[in-house]
């Protein structure tokens, strides 16, 4: 039996229910309290985190890995404002996330309200759509025309404002608006103004009817000529790109397309652990040396940005296709050979199925690139075996590589500690790795592992942190240990922005600002309402990993706090 619709945030709550959101995020305030209790009244769980971007970055980590766009509900001003870095990291990563934030009542915009901003030029650059409420018939076609927006075309985050007094119920609308002391004219003009102006606002006529999600289909691509090229090429090389997993249902589908295309590949983004820990076709290592060798590359939704060194790691003679639902990226800094605008799960299945049956044979190439594999895991086992005061970054990521479980998923939150990770950590599976993206974000951890913990219940959720991320939202280990959110945490303590500091002090011969304390994050956890464990030696790794996934299995959140020593391992690896 449907819930009666008693005021704006029920009515909100419903098209949520109609989306089958499976829940919200959200920081409480007073402009937004309605929507809250309408959900709740409508059995939609409400999250509610620490700092608003939290919320955002949750709700991000949602659409990424369900396909669902994630929803966040932040107050006015402020709670909008403090949203601005997850909404611009979500555009860049092309997560469908709807922010509804709350606003002043209409008739008090621009009189100096309580946290009455003009919101609308503070979001619009970064979002694809964007809609202010002004009457309650417009609250739930606006709703659905948000969720579709989010969804087609490109997938990216969508605002809409939604003025207190059409969430609260009407009653309490009016009373708000009601002057019964004042006799004068202008008292009685005013009055019969604000009668105007609820009867509009509050007139019905919107029916509360779920609108089906628009889907946009690619037409089948005309692969041929890539086909042609790729049947040539003696080296060939694929690269993938976030876009390629941006629909979950498809990536069983995406990796036998690219089992049979049967060249070497390099996953980026949230295509980590696509093919599983290990796949004769996938590389880890050496991406630029490859980059410089390969006579046909095709990008599947990769952009030719500062990753690939803005085109100039692909040799110029390379045959270069690209793919990707964004035109603009499609040939930024490079003009591809082939481009195309669009899905590239499309091309990837069409090219699969038109690639003869018969493999090419590209021993020497596969000999070559697995050559260079090894002796790049040997430089780095080399470089794990040295000794330092403190523990190895390396040598700490060989040892848990072995102690994570296959059912992990890994939410990466840092610069120079998590850039280790992603030399030596392999995501067990599709979709189990969690990065901010091409923004480069900071602060990710803590609404990435909320979003990700609950979208995926049956997985046991890491947050690697470097010390400097982590002051970002250590916090929300109050909400996850209220919420009895079991995640485990494991924090690269090295007392310093190290990605900086190494470069820093090289060409400036400075280290300002770059410096931190080696804190006692496990006793900030614990002060929270989690669980911490420091450790010093390698020796006591095992232990504390054994304790910390006892004590998440029990939903309780637990931080490591690793003590590392000095590494040089990724000197100048600084990205500007």
């Amino acid at each position: 039996m449907n819930n009666p619709i008693r005021h704006g945030g029920d009515q909100v709550a419903s098209v949520l229910k109609g989306r089958k959101v499976p829940r919200v995020f959200t920081l409480i305030g007073g402009h937004v309290s309605p929507i809250l209790v309408g959900c709740r009244s409508s059995n939609i769980p409400v999250v509610d985190v620490r700092h608003e971007a939290t919320a955002v970055f949750a709700a991000d980590a949602t659409a990424r890995l369900t396909g669902i766009p994630g929803v966040a509900v932040v107050t006015a001003g402020p709670g909008v404002t403090n949203t601005v870095t997850a909404v611009k990291n979500a555009q860049m990563a092309q997560s469908p996330v709807i922010i509804i934030g709350g606003a002043t009542a209409t008739l008090l915009k621009g009189r100096g309200a309580l946290q009455d901003i003009e919101q609308k030029s503070v979001l619009k650059p970064h979002v694809k759509g964007l809609w202010q409420v002004k009457k309650i018939r417009e609250l739930t076609s606006i709703l659905n025309e948000a969720f579709n927006c989010s969804q087609a075309g490109i997938p990216g985050p969508v605002f809409v404002e939604v003025p207190l007094d059409l969430l609260y119920p009407e009653s309490i609308v009016r009373d708000l608006y009601s002057n019964p002391s004042g006799q004068s004219w202008r008292a009685k003009f005013q009055n019969k103004y604000i009668e105007w102006h609820l009867n509009r606002i509050f007139t019905a006529g919107d029916k509360n009817e779920p609108v089906p999600p628009t889907r946009h289909y690619l037409k089948t691509p005309n692969v041929a000529p890539i086909v042609n090229a790729l049947k040539k090429a003696k080296r060939p090389l694929m690269i993938m790109g976030s876009p390629v997993v941006s629909n979950p249902e498809n990536v069983q589908d995406v990796i036998q397309s690219i089992e049979n295309i049967g060249v070497p590949v390099y996953l980026t983004g949230m295509t980590r652990g696509l093919l599983g820990r290990k796949c004769d076709l996938q590389f880890r290592h050496h991406r630029k040396d490859a980059l410089r060798e390969a006579d046909f590359v095709l990008l599947a939704g990769v952009a030719t940005d500062f990753r690939l060194n803005y085109g100039r790691q692909i040799r110029s003679s390379a045959f270069l296709v690209s793919v990707h639902p964004d035109v603009e990226l499609l040939k930024l800094n490079r003009k591809p050979n082939i481009g195309i605008h669009g899905n590239p799960v499309k091309v990837l299945l069409e090219l699969a199925r038109q690639m003869p049956s018969s493999k090419i044979d590209r021993k020497d190439w596969f000999q070559s690139m697995e050559k260079r594999e090894r002796e790049r895991i040997q430089e780095i086992e080399t470089k794990a075996s040295e000794s330092m005061t403190g523990i190895n970054p390396l040598a700490l990521f060989n040892r848990l590589e072995e102690l994570i479980p296959e059912n992990a998923l890994l939410v990466a939150d840092g610069g120079d500690f998590v850039a280790t990770a992603a030399y030596t950590l392999s995501p067990r599976s599709p979709l189990s790795w969690l990065d901010p993206g091409a923004f480069g974000t900071l602060g990710v951890g803590g609404g990435f592992a909320i979003g990700a913990a609950l979208a995926c219940p049956e997985s046991e959720i890491w947050i690697f942190w470097g010390d400097g991320a982590c002051g970002f939202s250590l916090t929300e280990f109050e909400a996850l240990a209220r919420q009895k959110i079991g995640v485990i945490a494991v924090v690269g303590n090295d007392g310093g922005w190290t990605q900086i500091v190494r470069d820093q002090v090289e060409l400036l011969g400075d280290d300002v600002a770059c410096g931190l304390s080696q804190t006692d994050y496990h006793i900030v956890a614990e002060g929270l309402g989690g669980r911490g464990i420091k450790i010093s030696s390698l020796e006591e790794i095992t232990n504390a990993v054994a304790q910390a996934r006892e004590w998440a299995g029990q939903g309780i959140p637990v931080l490591i706090n690793v003590i590392l020593g000095k590494s040089d391992f990724r000197k100048g690896s600084i990205s500007v």
